[in-house]
């Protein structure tokens, strides 16, 4: 695995990587767990060569002190992605990426309005603005997400369309823990005591697929299941809500593919989960 630290490093081994075949991208911020370990999996079995970024990018962090705190574990992220096959990482630094005098944005006012982005204003330009960048660092054939970040998924897809950017975005599913709790790089700032309230989510979205299995398709029964599935919670949820997976739009009368979303916080931490209706959940096991 090699390891470029500089964008006209790692768009030159890109460019290169591209000629010889297919190369399959994973852009990350690091502090890398199993479900990024999925996606470059599924990167290896799909592509010649595979590029990974860890870049812990500024302009997604409503919050100074969560962009501080957020976890750098460069040593270890290098083994794992080593472990599952990655060719080049791309180690970026934040002044190369953003030299003094940048001041371009990417927005999506419609999509990004809403859920996640009503909840962190700015924070879809900022995902959308280094994606941008990644993207024509890398110019991969296809480029991974987990699902996890539903909405993120949706902007990108709208991104690469609306722009004609010539790659394939792969949606790969959630990577959870045993008890069915979403990977994140976040999860090791919670106590087990705030672990066990944040699986309230999973079992908010199990009781709603459960619902929805049984017959259930009216939006607001659905969205006030999920409510009650949350109100051990020592804070209201940010949101909780059944949406188009298109256009994220509220659904007055739910289908099957539409997407069952979430957002609380949890002590330090503030968790996201979703969950597309008509699919298999669960079961999970309790934590010993």
């Amino acid at each position: 695995m090699r390891t470029l630290r500089s964008p006209a490093e790692a768009q030159a081994a890109c460019l290169a990587a591209a000629r010889r075949g297919a190369l399959g991208f994973v852009p990350t911020m690091g502090a890398l767990h199993a479900g990024h370990a999925a996606l470059v999996r599924r990167a290896r079995a799909e592509n010649d060569t595979v590029a990974v970024s860890i870049f812990v990018n500024p302009l997604q962090f409503n919050e100074a002190a969560d962009f501080a705190r957020y976890p750098r574990t460069e040593a270890a992220d290098a083994r794992l992605l080593a472990e599952a096959g990655c060719d080049l990482l791309l180690l970026l630094d934040r002044d190369a990426m953003y030299p003094p005098g940048f001041a371009t944005r990417i927005e999506q006012p419609a999509l990004s309005g809403v859920l996640e982005g009503a909840a962190r204003p700015g924070h879809f330009a900022g995902v959308l603005t280094v994606v941008a960048k990644l993207f024509a660092l890398a110019q991969p054939a296809r480029a991974y997400f987990g699902r996890k970040d539903f909405q993120q998924t949706v902007l990108v897809r709208r991104l690469v369309a609306d722009l004609n950017l010539p790659l394939e975005v792969v949606v790969c599913d959630t990577v959870r823990d045993a008890d069915g709790l979403a990977l994140s790089s976040r999860n090791v700032f919670l106590s087990p005591a705030q672990r066990a309230l944040g699986l309230s989510l999973v079992r908010a979205l199990a009781a709603a697929e459960a619902a929805f299995e049984a017959g259930e398709r009216d939006g607001d029964a659905l969205r006030a299941l999920l409510r009650r599935g949350l109100e051990a919670l020592p804070d209201a949820p940010d949101y909780a809500e059944v949406a188009d997976p298109g256009d994220l739009s509220p659904r007055a009368v739910a289908r099957p593919g539409d997407v069952a979303v979430l957002a609380a916080r949890v002590g330090p931490v503030r968790l996201i989960d979703n969950h597309v209706l008509g699919a298999k959940m669960g079961p999970f096991a309790p934590r010993p």
